[in-house]
């Protein structure tokens, strides 16, 4: 088909006449080629048998529907050896063999299938002026079905997806050269995985997370690949191991969490840079503004009495907010937000520089750069800012919650090494000479995978044992051989878990009520 072009393809037909008739734009259509090819023998033929019509929809015009009246021809194929003696010109650009609607208009029909379903699709479809229905858009996708997979691909991802979490599952496999899905299994079973290796061979690398499922079905179909494990569901199992393993120390965490205050770590500088003038305008602006919302609240409640929630339907703001306002004789001033930030590292130069006068958010930007500073420029202009809301409570700086405790929180402090935590975890460090092991060697992990450094693999496995990540390490061995290759190979997951992610929303689509057919192939024709 010839793009932007009134008539479907100018080499194959021409058109005779336009009209409208019926509430319908009629368009007549005639083949133009002087001879057609035998579909049987692939003879060129110029002999004319005889003449027929067909009635073809076509896509509307701005919402008017358009049909095509087409006159089409038979030939006769006067090759000896040929069992066709008669056959119909064939018109790929324009019509496929018994379509009643163009070429155009069943992939626009099928586009819509894929992206948004049979019921959605018809809905739109009937917007647009394409009259089909649900079963008609299926059908149409049941026709496209895609071609089957002979060869797999070199590089193989696998993994699984939900039908319902926690109870049924399916497989998904992907070629991570080419970015695409190549297939969908009903399950996860070893054996169903193994049986599309077996059938679809050649693959040389198989990307997988730590499930054993997938490691054994590849062992016994496809011995020959390399098999890959993903280096996030490592890291993953490393954090969740090293969550078990502190645990049963939470007191000791519980107890440095609440003898280590957040202000005490961040003290309010002695010295801001000055407010520039519109940020003054613009904070007095805010302060009048909420200002007259409390008068607001304090004197519709007076005169009605209503409860907040009434309160928060007529003035159009939250009921905690209107609580907050009716119990406060005295305008409760707004208190400055306080966020933990990376740039809290340089804030000793950061506040030389403002004493200096320097007060250009891009010009700090870029001196902290050259000192090694990996964040934006949005970052230290929020900080400055953050930095002069100080000013209006100087005598009572902000309160800060004390650290939170919780295993996954720990884990979170250790492997991020947050610095207003440092003076918490060296206590605890102190403490405990088993939790600083254990900090140390989750973070070398974590190095080792970051700088790619294979070989401190083998070390940090031997000083894993006798440890509380001796059980992590254990697993590491007997799957070393993937482990090993995750650091030296590029390949991983991500890919495959971004496919696993528009499945679920192609399946949400779908309101459950479609088999698994149709998932399969809206899943790897849109792919």
């Amino acid at each position: 088909m010839r793009e932007g072009t009134l008539i479907p393809d100018i080499a194959e037909v021409e058109l005779i006449s336009l009209g409208r008739v019926a509430g319908a734009i009629e368009m007549r259509l005639k083949t133009c080629r002087v001879s057609a090819t035998c579909p049987a023998c692939g003879t060129s033929c110029r002999k004319v048998h005889s003449r027929y019509g067909r009635r073809l929809a076509d896509l509307p015009w701005h919402g008017v529907p358009v049909v095509i009246h087409l006159q089409t021809r038979r030939f006769f194929c006067l090759e000896p050896g040929c069992r066709r003696k008669v056959f119909t010109e064939p018109l790929p650009g324009t019509v496929s063999r018994y379509g009643r609607r163009s070429c155009r208009s069943s992939e626009a029909l099928r586009w819509m299938t894929l992206s948004l379903g049979g019921r959605a699709g018809a809905r739109l479809a009937e917007r647009l002026g394409l009259l089909a229905s649900r079963s008609t858009l299926l059908r149409e996708l049941h026709h496209r079905r895609p071609a089957a997979v002979v060869q797999a691909p070199r590089v193989l991802g696998i993994d699984d997806w939900a039908w319902r979490k926690g109870h049924r599952y399916g497989t998904i496999l992907c070629d991570l050269e080419t970015r695409k899905v190549v297939d969908l299994l009903p399950d996860r079973d070893a054996n169903t995985v193994a049986a599309w290796l077996r059938r679809h061979p050649g693959t040389e690398i198989i990307s997988r997370d730590r499930g054993g499922i997938y490691a054994e079905a590849a062992r016994r179909a496809a011995p020959q690949a390399m098999q890959v494990a993903d280096r996030w569901h490592l890291l993953r199992n490393l954090s969740e191991a090293l969550c078990r393993a502190i645990a049963p120390h939470h007191r000791l965490f519980s107890q440095a969490a609440r003898a280590s205050r957040l202000e005490d770590l961040a003290p309010a500088p002695p010295s801001v840079a000055p407010w520039s003038q519109r940020e003054l305008l613009v904070q007095q602006a805010n302060r009048q503004r909420r200002y007259e919302r409390w008068q607001q609240v304090r004197e519709l409640f007076l005169k009605t009495g209503a409860p907040d929630q009434e309160l928060a339907r007529q003035l159009g703001i939250d009921h905690r907010t209107v609580k907050k306002f009716r119990i406060a004789e005295v305008y409760p001033e707004a208190k400055p937000r306080v966020r933990e930030s990376i740039v809290d590292d340089h804030a000793s130069y950061l506040d030389r520089r403002l004493r200096e006068g320097c007060r250009s958010s891009t010009i700090l930007w870029r001196e902290l750069r050259k000192l090694g500073f990996q964040g934006q420029v949005n970052s230290v202009r929020y900080w400055l800012r953050q930095r002069r809301s100080y000013r209006t409570r100087a005598a009572s700086p902000p309160q800060r919650p004390a650290l939170r405790a919780s295993p996954r929180q720990v884990v979170w402090l250790i492997l991020k090494a947050a610095p207003f935590a440092k003076d918490m975890l060296e206590e605890v460090y102190q403490t405990s000479p088993e939790i600083s092991q254990l900090a140390q060697l989750a973070t070398s992990f974590f190095r080792i995978f970051r700088e790619r450094d294979l070989a401190a693999l083998t070390p940090w496995l031997e000083a894993a044992h006798g440890t509380a990540l001796a059980a992590f390490a254990a697993g590491l061995e007997r799957d070393f051989d993937a482990v090993r290759e995750a650091l030296r190979l590029p390949w991983s997951q991500g890919h495959v878990e971004g496919q696993v992610h528009r499945l679920k929303l192609i399946k949400r689509q779908m309101y459950g009520r479609a088999g698994f057919e149709l998932l399969r192939l809206r899943v790897l024709q849109q792919g």
